[in-house]
């Protein structure tokens, strides 16, 4: 019999649930303290697997572990490696994968035994070139199951507990708690969205691994508003993720009020596969989250929640239209200045010796950035820029000395801002200005 099981990255990983492979402290520690790197409001943390450094998205809209982009890590060995189908987030077909069994995953004081992985064969599934740093995997429910677990976005710590009453004390007095269910392995809260005057209960899966606000699946209480655009939300294990992004009245968890938030409505083909919770209608996710330090536990079904300074931040999209990915290396000669020698000479005295060649080159491999996206009726478009666009500057300076999310922040800027962009098209460098405009405000 043909074997199946359904993956979804940023929504939902159903599978059946394990009881080994969870995070446990180790050496009997009251706590441990995991460094991450915020990118596009997602969180990457190192883990060690079967004694192999890898990059993780931690992501509580994932139930297992989940590996990729394998290729350059072959020194990673598995056991009880077992052949399945994946399917999932997107509209394409199945893939291939592995099921493994018996692995140890450890990061900083914590340690899984038993864990159980997910591993994807396709090589086209690859987070990396979209984020810009080498992810080799997605890491969920084990992490979060039976620890009491802290994300401080601000300053780019997970501090994992062990419940105690001083920190409890100090939950109360400054963290408003707000109770969720976990189901699916999964946690959801309700909140309320606010459209045209009426206030809809809303019931959302708390998506550490989704980098937009808020994510609504189109149904009989909310509807795609009127002013809206099409657009590339991200990518799944089975194809691009389609839909469009809106601005809403007002979002509200508990006493904490998000008003004219952007809202992602991904298309019916793209979440097909999605296996709904009871009362579900979307997501929340990091563009909110990263507006506080968090406390989630499982085990006793609660979140706590204090704002940081991000908090009142302006919501915020890609106004140009162009989605960026990383294209492979390309080698790069920098000019390298040699520094002045001082030398003492028979009398004693210093004086400056200079190389008459005071400079050299040097090569060093630098980024090669794509566009893959453009869209519809977008500033990029208008402009004349295509998917398949190699970028040669940005506003007269090299792609490679900005990071890609350096790049995606620039995209967001302001509205009325100009944009400088020079491309390679069939061996052709062409110039474009690109407008920043926002299309929800425009929109006729």
């Amino acid at each position: 019999m043909k074997k199946y099981l359904v993956l979804f990255f940023g929504l939902f990983l159903p599978f059946l649930l394990f009881g080994q492979g969870d995070f446990l402290l180790e050496n009997n520690a009251t706590k441990a303290v995991v460094p991450f790197k915020l990118i596009n409001n997602l969180i990457f943390i190192p883990i060690k697997v079967n004694g192999i450094e890898l990059n993780f998205l931690l992501d509580s809209g994932v139930e297992e572990t989940i590996l990729f982009s394998m290729e350059e890590k072959q020194e990673v060995s598995f056991n009880n490696v077992q052949k399945i189908k994946l399917r999932g987030l997107g509209s394409e077909e199945e893939i291939e994968g592995l099921k493994s069994t018996k692995n140890i995953l450890e990061t900083h004081g914590l340690k899984s035994n038993d864990h159980l992985v997910y591993i994807i064969l396709d090589q086209n599934f690859n987070l990396s070139s979209h984020i810009g740093i080498p992810v080799n995997g997605i890491i969920g429910h084990k992490f979060f199951k039976n620890n009491l677990v802290e994300i401080n976005y601000q300053k780019k710590k997970i501090i994992v507990h062990v419940p105690n009453k001083k920190f409890q004390e100090k939950l109360d007095r400054k963290f408003k708690k707000i109770p969720i269910t976990i189901e699916r392995s999964k946690p959801y809260l309700v909140t309320t969205a606010t459209v045209d005057n009426v206030e809809i209960p809303a019931k959302l899966l708390i998506d550490i691994g989704n980098s937009d606000a808020f994510w609504i699946f189109k149904n009989d209480k909310i509807q795609l508003p009127e002013r809206n655009f099409p657009d590339f939300l991200g990518k799944g294990f089975s194809g691009d993720i389609e839909g469009h992004r809106a601005k809403i009245d007002k979002f509200s968890i508990d006493e904490f009020d998000f008003k004219r938030p952007i809202v992602s409505f991904p298309d019916s083909l793209s979440i097909r596969n999605v296996r709904m919770v009871p009362g579900r209608i979307g997501s929340v996710g990091g563009e909110v989250l990263k507006r506080f330090t968090l406390v989630i536990n499982y085990q006793d079904k609660e979140l706590y929640l204090r704002k940081n300074g991000r908090f009142s931040e302006p919501f915020t999209y890609n106004k140009s239209g162009i989605t960026i990915q990383h294209n492979g290396l390309q080698w790069v000669q920098e000019t390298v200045h040699l520094e002045t020698v001082q030398v003492a000479s028979s009398m004693g005295e210093l004086s400056s010796r200079e190389n008459d060649n005071n400079f050299r080159y040097k090569f060093a491999l630098k980024p090669v950035y794509e566009i893959v996206n453009v869209r519809k009726n977008s500033a990029a478009e208008k402009a004349g820029l295509l998917k398949g666009d190699i970028i040669v500057s940005i506003n007269k300076k090299r792609p490679y000395v900005y990071t890609l999310e350096q790049i995606n922040n620039l995209l967001k800027s302001e509205e009325d801002i100009w944009i400088d962009l020079e491309v390679e098209r069939n061996s052709l460098v062409l110039k474009y200005r690109v407008k920043l405009v926002d299309e929800l405000q425009n929109l006729k």
